[in-house]
């Protein structure tokens, strides 16, 4: 596997049959998961935001695996229409989804609202993952070993990535850092409790999560220059012993995806050190992600913000 040199690629079996979509697949995290599930012989549906670069992650994958069965669909997940539209072309040709890999993200340098007028980070990172979710559960539901991964980061066991209702939204003293945090934060909680929804319903989908340790991914490209320095590939014979490639970053996605063993709430991570670096095991997510209170919260707002409503009541999708 293109890029992978220190970690041995898991064999979870041949996955042919099975569909899944990656959000954010043109480029690092995204596209070496979408080639993981390529080389396993999975279906796999790129969502990007541009189809350019779509079209050249497709010619990418192909050049490993040139009989993967793929295909692209546009998704900006910071507009409604653009997310409602992608969910549309995706039921009409796949009724079933085994698979929805929600990797796509930003880490925005300065403050910023989506289309829909939200702030970046909280607006694409979570609300933008959850309506798609939405907008998709009947056909993964549909699948009778449907997962719903949620890529997260280490940021989100920071003391200031702690939900504050108040300012979820907010452009006031905006760092960077805690948006960003926050915006992961707000996915673990949603992976949590989507996952006790669904358990409740008795359904056969997982929702799990995973994140990918310290890689080198162009995420960080509008960070200051020392970030971007520590994280420049140029600088892999420095940084090797505590960052890592786009390929071997996939890696606990990919096991949250796959592992037969795998079960509903179940976060992945690097072994290595500080869960920066390392093969994918079972790691430790923060306490505060697990609050039921804290995830009944972030549903309903969340539901009210984007105007999708699932999993909550007589009427919800399953």
């Amino acid at each position: 596997m293109p890029g992978i040199n220190r970690w041995t690629v898991p064999d979870y079996g041949d996955q042919s049959g099975r569909v899944a979509v990656v959000t954010g697949a043109n480029t690092g995290i995204g596209l070496e998961v979408a080639r993981q599930l390529a080389a396993a012989n999975t279906e796999v549906i790129l969502a990007c935001r541009d189809a350019q670069r779509a079209g050249a992650a497709l010619d990418a994958i192909r050049e490993t695996c040139p009989r993967s069965k793929l295909a692209a669909v546009l998704l900006d997940l910071g507009s409604s229409a653009s997310i409602e539209d992608c969910a549309s072309r995706l039921r009409a040709r796949w009724p079933v989804i085994d698979l929805l890999i929600n990797n796509a993200g930003v880490m925005a340098a300065s403050p910023g609202r989506t289309t829909d007028g939200f702030e970046t980070d909280f607006g694409t990172n979570f609300l933008g993952h959850f309506a798609l979710t939405g907008r998709l559960i009947d056909q993964i539901s549909a699948s009778r070993a449907g997962r719903i991964v949620t890529v997260s980061s280490l940021t989100h066991r920071r003391r200031s990535a702690t939900l504050n209702f108040g300012e979820l939204d907010t452009l006031e003293n905006f760092d960077a850092a805690v948006a960003y945090g926050r915006s992961k934060m707000a996915s673990m909680v949603f992976m949590v409790e989507m996952g006790r929804r669904l358990a409740a319903r008795g359904a056969s989908t997982l929702s799990v999560g995973a994140h990918p340790g310290g890689v080198r991914t162009s995420i960080l490209r509008q960070q200051n220059p020392l970030v971007r320095l520590v994280y420049n590939p140029r600088l892999i014979g420095l940084t090797n012993w505590f960052t890592q490639s786009a390929a071997e970053g996939a890696l606990p996605v990919v096991r949250a995806a796959l592992d037969p063993e795998t079960r509903g709430g179940d976060y992945y991570g690097p072994a290595g050190r500080r869960e920066l670096i390392g093969p994918p095991v079972l790691v430790k997510m923060s306490q505060r992600a697990r609050d039921a209170e804290t995830g009944l919260r972030l549903w309903q707002l969340a539901e009210e913000m984007t105007g999708v409503r699932f999993l909550s009541g007589e009427d919800d999708h399953l």
